[in-house]
């Protein structure tokens, strides 16, 4: 999930980390929250690219260059010593092409396949994503090789990332419209054998889960991948040192801000990000 050029020898040699966390725009703070609990200490910088969001709207060469774009200038300016590319979408397109750009180590996400076939029990597991992860073949290689034995549907939904960011910013979907969202994830075989894993392949979902919780026709185990991110930062950047200060700062930055309502800013705050700012980078126009 990860590749690294600099080794975790040197990365553990600062005492207090930068850790930069970039989405395309609040489904990241999942994966912020996990490796928070893990490195409370480090300085975290959350940068959501709220002016590009959402980014399958985009073709896969313009969000490639996206990226690029506005990383350069994220790691001028913060000068990271680890970057975490919370967002699906980004990690399985542009991952290479940060690497080969920049001496900063980059975490990525992927679909969490494999957990998810090592939990099961029914054989029926369902990977709830956008539609370009769905589509990518990346998300179909994954499938065959963690997951031959089972029967994996494929659930792309168009709205739900835009529900989460609505969900933050003070305006809620009713649960009709949210219950449309994962009904497809919900198999019944005709030996009678449910869905028993779905998998959350995309950032934001895991801010709608106890309303997906609450939704669901049966329970089911919901995996999501920020756990792992933060055991691969740990992995790259060293455990939490006996005498480190547990309260690191965090920023907000946003490409864009329009993003930023009164209930955003609290649920920011509620999360330990007091200081936003607007790093302005507006997207091309197509």
């Amino acid at each position: 999930m990860a590749g690294a050029s600099l080794s975790a020898a040197a990365l553990r040699a600062s005492a207090e980390p930068t850790i930069l966390v970039f989405d395309s725009g609040l489904g990241g703070l999942t994966v912020l929250d996990a490796v928070r609990r893990a490195r409370p200490d480090a300085r975290y910088v959350y940068v959501g690219d709220d002016a590009a969001f959402p980014y399958g709207r985009l073709g896969e060469a313009a969000l490639v260059a996206r990226v690029l774009t506005v990383m350069e200038r994220l790691v001028a300016t913060h000068r990271p010593d680890l970057v975490v590319i919370a967002c699906n979408t980004a990690s399985t397109l542009v991952l290479p092409a940060l690497r080969q750009r920049f001496t900063t180590p980059f975490v990525g996400v992927v679909p969490p396949i494999k957990p998810a076939a090592a939990a099961t029990r029914s054989r029926l597991v369902s990977l709830l994503a956008t539609p370009g992860t769905v589509a990518r073949s990346y998300t179909h290689d994954l499938i065959a090789t963690y997951a031959g034995a089972c029967a994996v549907t494929l659930v792309g939904s168009q709205n739900l990332a835009g529900f989460a960011e609505a969900e933050l910013a003070g305006a809620p979907v009713d649960d009709a419209a949210l219950a449309a969202e994962i009904a497809p994830c919900f198999v019944t075989d005709p030996d009678g054998r449910r869905t028993d894993v779905i998998c959350l392949a995309c950032t934001h979902y895991p801010l709608l889960l106890p309303r997906l919780e609450a939704l669901a026709p049966w329970p089911v185990i919901w995996i999501d991948p920020a756990p792992a991110i933060a055991r691969r930062v740990v992995q790259l950047i060293g455990a939490l040192p006996r005498d480190a200060d547990r309260h690191g700062f965090a920023l907000g930055a946003f490409t864009a801000g329009t993003c930023l309502t009164t209930p955003l800013r609290d649920a920011l705050a509620a999360r330990g990000i007091n200081e936003v700012a607007i790093e302005a980078v507006p997207l091309p126009l197509q």
